[in-house]
């Protein structure tokens, strides 16, 4: 069942549903109950406890009273019990055979229904795609890629290539290689080896956090630009918002990225055209180029292969130029 109050804004896997006038008062618990009526109540207060649902940004407690026009963020998965409907969406198809399928998402779907976004998500694809999916945990899906994160995703087609494919990411023998495009110039290369958690003031955000969980990432450097370099990055974990996280944690945060971003980053004596360009990127510049892995049932390794997207393209093209035209 899809809540009417879920008519919000959806931040990859958040939902924000403002406190209307009929609950202004109301114990937390009892509005979020009200809010969220697809989700049992004792399912709520671990989320409350737990600090995935928040009001205002906050922690409160179950019997704090809330607000009419405060913001309730529920951070949270949809219980198994929620039916998720198959939608007719386009999916481009890197390979599929009757274990694996890898798919080449596009920036701006979403991969898994949460509060807030219950359709046009890959899920609902996949379900459409194939309804045998129905069966598998979670549609197939093993790993994710934020909503604005571009490229190639693998999903598993029965239960034993689900197994499967879990313990390889477990293991770490899963291959997964990104391009993405960071603000200011590296010198070289890299590896981060630094925990991620919830992030302390911004419940919202990810952050590096010594007691978060393990996170490891290797970068190198591809191509320098004047104030931008083109890296690719190697994955160890997967960790929520893992890439984006560690490259503002070294000082070279994505371009485009709202959230860990900062400021627009523009080189000086730009052209009207790069300026436009820069500005009107309005996602990270983060594409998975690459994920192999060794097929669930005839043990062979598998390597797929997605192109960098148009925007990624023109951004480099640009950069390119800019080089090109201050070079001395």
């Amino acid at each position: 069942m899809v809540p009417q109050q879920a008519e919000n804004r959806e931040q990859e896997q958040q939902g924000e549903v403002q406190i209307p006038q009929e609950l202004s008062g109301k114990r937390f618990d009892v509005a979020l109950a009200a809010l969220f009526p697809e989700f049992s109540r004792s399912r709520l207060q671990t989320w409350i406890k737990s600090g995935d649902a928040l009001i205002a940004g906050e922690k409160r407690r179950p019997r704090d009273s809330v607000a009419e026009g405060e913001v309730v963020t529920l951070m949270a998965e949809p219980e198994e019990e929620v039916q998720w409907k198959p939608e007719p969406i386009t999916l481009n198809i890197l390979y599929e055979d009757e274990a694996i399928l890898f798919i080449d998402k596009p920036a701006g779907m979403v991969v898994h229904p949460a509060v807030g976004n219950w359709g046009g998500t890959l899920v609902n694809a996949l379900l459409h795609h194939d309804p045998a999916l129905s069966e598998v945990p979670r549609a197939g899906i093993v790993h994710r890629l934020d909503k604005d994160t571009s490229g190639v995703l693998v999903v598993a087609k029965t239960l034993e290539a689900h197994t499967h494919l879990v313990r390889q990411l477990q293991d770490r023998s899963m291959e997964r290689e990104y391009q993405a495009i960071s603000k200011g110039v590296m010198t070289a290369g890299g590896t981060v080896d630094e925990p991620i958690g919830r992030h302390k003031a911004d419940r919202k955000k990810m952050a590096v956090n010594h007691n978060g969980k393990p996170a490891v990432t290797h970068y190198r450097v591809i191509e320098k630009f004047r104030a931008h370099t083109h890296i690719r990055c190697q994955l160890e974990t997967g960790r929520t918002h893992q890439i984006r996280v560690h490259m503002e944690h070294v000082r070279f945060a994505l371009l485009g990225d709202p959230a860990y971003g900062h400021r627009l980053q523009i080189p000086k004596e730009s052209s009207a055209e790069l300026i436009e360009t820069l500005r009107s990127f309005k996602r990270q510049a983060l594409h998975a180029a690459r994920l192999g892995l060794m097929h669930p049932t005839s043990g062979e390794w598998i390597e797929l292969e997605s192109p960098l997207p148009a925007d990624m393209v023109n951004m480099l093209e640009q950069l390119r130029i800019d080089r090109k035209l201050h070079a001395k």
